[in-house]
This record gives structure tokens, C-alpha cells and sequence, in this order.
């Protein structure tokens, strides 16, 4: 089912769990202190003190998505990115989080043409032509076989962590200043836009790309600022090639990558 927030789509790659690391932050402890458990707003626990032992709730700033595509079916025949784009969870806590990155296999073990996609809950589909990604682009890596797991790991932490929380753009040119604001998916009202809306890892046969995208592809000074902390956030040495590309020009040629 695309459209399930809760469990992951029938097709996608699972693992059993392995991981406990937690996202640092700045919005939330990067330790669980479990000696004094906290109730999420939408706890259905009682309050009282005979209650049972409530799960403790550490809340990220924003709702996150996971997406899944495959640009073939088992049949080996080639489908378009919308139809390949299948929807598996949304998550607004550490907890929440790792009860689903712990089941999803790594980039390593995914079949060429298969993508992972995470995007922020505004972003209503995960393409070029959704409003929120329409004035922005995207910085691209071409990684060699054989690292995407850890890299893949690490910048879903930054920007699930709010580490890119200090590239941001003029107030004026926001997305929520166009429009007026906006609401999370499940309708609430959110913070600011990020300025990062997500990223995506794409595994091929002879490499594995890593994109992040941002909302605002005309402003060089925050383009520099983006390349940079991800440099920083996934330690990547100097002569490392980035390319950057506006989602209008891959709109106009039809290609996230090539031309780039």
C-alpha cells in the first residue's frame, strides 16, 4: 500500500535489527535517560501512578518520509519514476525512526535502478514538480562501490539531526513567506520550512549517487553553504567532485544526473 505511514510497502527491502546509534542533534538529547520517562502528546497511556511504564518519546523537530523506488519491475520491465515511487513510513521521533531504519536493508544490498528517498512530510510527493521543490535543486555525489551504507547512514543523521539547520536562505524567499505558511502531512502547523527538504540514494551497477536537495537553487552563498556542511557531515576528503543542478534544469532536460 503507497500510501501507508505505518509499515513498510510489501516490496521493500528489510533487515533484521542491528543498529542503536542515535542522531545528534540540536533539538533533541542525543542520550536516553530512561529514570525519568516522558509521555508523547499522543500517548494513550494514563497518567496515573498505577499506569504501566511509559515508552519514553525523544521528538525530532521535523516529520521525516521514507520512499522506496524501483525502476524495474520483477518482470525486468522498465516503469516511470512516479509509478515507481512507493511510499513506506513517516517518523517524528528517535524512536519512531529507528524502529524503521533498523529494518530497512542497506543501499549494499539493494539491486541496481532502486532508490531510497527521505523527505520532509511538506514535500507532498518526492519530484521536481512538487511545490516545495520546485525553485530548488540538488547537490550530487558519485560514490564507488563499496562506501554508500556508511555515507548513506551518516547523512540521513545530519539532516534528520538538524545538522544543516544553519543553511538557510534570505526570510523573504522561504517557501512558507510565498505561500503563506504550511502544514506537516498530518496537518499541523509546522516551524519554518528546512532548507533541506531531503535526500536520496540511487544505486546503480558501477557507482551509487547520493543527492541533497534544498528549496532555493539561486542563491550561491547558501549553495556553498550546503556543499560544505556536507562535506563536513560525511567527512568527505577535498577531492571529492560535487555537482550541483537545478530541479528546473532537470525538469528541462528530463535527468537528475546527466549534464549535471
Amino acid at each position: 500500500n503507497s500510501s501507508s505511514t505505518a509499515t513498510t510497502t510489501q516490496s521493500t527491502p528489510v533487515q533484521q535489527p542491528s543498529r542503536t546509534r542515535i542522531p545528534s542533534s540540536k533539538h533533541f538529547s542525543t542520550t536516553v535517560n530512561t529514570s525519568q520517562p516522558a509521555v508523547s502528546k499522543d500517548s494513550t497511556a494514563s497518567s496515573t501512578p498505577s499506569s504501566a511504564t511509559v515508552t519514553q518519546v525523544h521528538p525530532l523537530r521535523n516529520t521525516w518520509v521514507f520512499w522506496f523506488r524501483q525502476q524495474r519491475t520483477p518482470g525486468n520491465k522498465i516503469i516511470s519514476y512516479e509509478e515507481g515511487i512507493k511510499k513506506i513510513a513517516a517518523f517524528s521521533s528517535v524512536e519512531s525512526f529507528w524502529s524503521l531504519w533498523t529494518h530497512l536493508a542497506p543501499p549494499s544490498s539493494l539491486q541496481p535502478t532502486t532508490d531510497y528517498l527521505l523527505f520532509h512530510a511538506g514535500v507532498r510527493r518526492p519530484v521536481w514538480e512538487d511545490p516545495l521543490n520546485l525553485s530548488g535543486g540538488k547537490w550530487i555525489i558519485r560514490l564507488k562501490k563499496g562506501v554508500a551504507d556508511r555515507l548513506w547512514e551518516d547523512l540521513v543523521m545530519a539532516i534528520i539531526g538538524d545538522q544543516f539547520d544553519d543553511c538557510r536562505g534570505k526570510p523573504e524567499d522561504s517557501p512558507k513567506a510565498k505561500s503563506g505558511g504550511g502544514k506537516s502531512e498530518d496537518g499541523s502547523e509546522g516551524a519554518e520550512w528546512p532548507e533541506i527538504c531531503g535526500c536520496t540514494i540511487s544505486v546503480r551497477q558501477s557507482e551509487d549517487i547520493v543527492t541533497v536537495w534544498n528549496r532555493l537553487d539561486g542563491d550561491p552563498k547558501l549553495r556553498e553553504q550546503i556543499r560544505d556542511t556536507l562535506r563536513q557531515v560525511l567527512n568527505l576528503p577535498p577531492s571529492t567532485v560535487m555537482e550541483y543542478k537545478s530541479n528546473n534544469d532537470s525538469m528541462q532536460d528530463k535527468s537528475s544526473f546527466r549534464r549535471t
